[in-house]
């Protein structure tokens, strides 16, 4: 048994070293291929960053030269270019500036129609209710066909106002004189008496 245990012993050493091999295999691959691959990557990195440097700069020069500045050392085709690629980008700009003017006119428009058509409706609203109130407030005397009944009124002559005296006797005045009979005896007997 003893023998059995020690085979038995021996056979799990061995299979566990041998996957511990294996993978210090691996992983030993794995960084010399990571060493490998820097090695490379650094030779990359020094070449795309010539190449970006080498952009940024030119990028920097043409943007100077679209600014006004550095023109000195520019030929006169050099310039001529530049006055070109300048001219097509103003023409660019002022037609898409022209195109959003445009469209926010044309919005604005449409705005200032549906608002019209809002005030219009109000304003209908507003004449209609004031001609509703005026039809509630009014009396009959504001209807077009309406009568006043007027004989509940006097029909006597009003009593004339005389200064002069007692002419009311007299069959034709004196030019001058007038009808005025200044006592109001007569004014009040009537309305006295009509209490």
């Amino acid at each position: 048994m003893k023998l059995y245990f020690v085979h038995f012993l021996y056979h799990v050493v061995t299979i566990i070293m041998e996957k511990i091999l294996e993978r210090h295999e691996r992983y030993a691959y794995a960084e010399r291929q990571l060493v490998a691959n820097d090695s490379e990557t650094q030779g990359n990195w020094t070449i795309e960053y010539s190449r970006l440097k080498a952009k940024i700069d030119l990028l920097q020069t043409n943007h100077r030269h679209y600014m006004g500045e550095d023109l000195g050392s520019m030929s006169l085709k050099e310039l001529q270019s530049l006055e070109q690629q300048l001219d097509t980008a103003l023409k660019t700009i002022r037609t898409r500036r022209n195109q959003l003017m445009y469209e926010s006119i044309s919005e604005l428009q449409k705005k200032e129609k549906v608002i019209q058509e809002q005030n219009n409706m109000l304003a209908k609203k507003i004449k209609d209710k004031e001609k509703g109130n005026a039809a509630q407030q009014a009396g009959p005397w504001d209807q077009p066909n309406y009568r006043v009944d007027t004989s509940f009124l006097i029909q006597q002559p009003l009593p004339t106002l005389n200064m002069g005296g007692n002419d009311r006797e007299e069959a034709a005045p004196e030019v001058g004189r007038n009808n005025l009979d200044l006592s109001l005896e007569p004014f009040y007997s009537c309305y006295l008496g009509c209490f």
